[in-house]
């Protein structure tokens, strides 16, 4: 695994975290349909957040 593809990982799961930020703050103010949506980035961000841990783990082991 190098840098980059972990990099590009935790790239995505940003852009994830930030494209969410509308659908939350529609949930607060009482949009019900927003907060299925926040729940399903929610998700994936869990999804990705795992594929980045794996990713380091794996830079880290094979680098010593």
């Amino acid at each position: 695994m190098d840098f980059n593809k972990t990099a590009g990982i935790y790239d995505k799961l940003q852009d994830l975290v930030n494209d969410t930020q509308t659908d939350m703050t529609k949930f607060v103010q009482g949009n019900d349909s927003a907060g299925t949506r926040v729940r399903k980035a929610m998700q994936a961000v869990k999804g990705l957040a795992q594929e980045l841990r794996v990713a380091v783990q794996h830079t880290k082991n094979s680098s010593f």
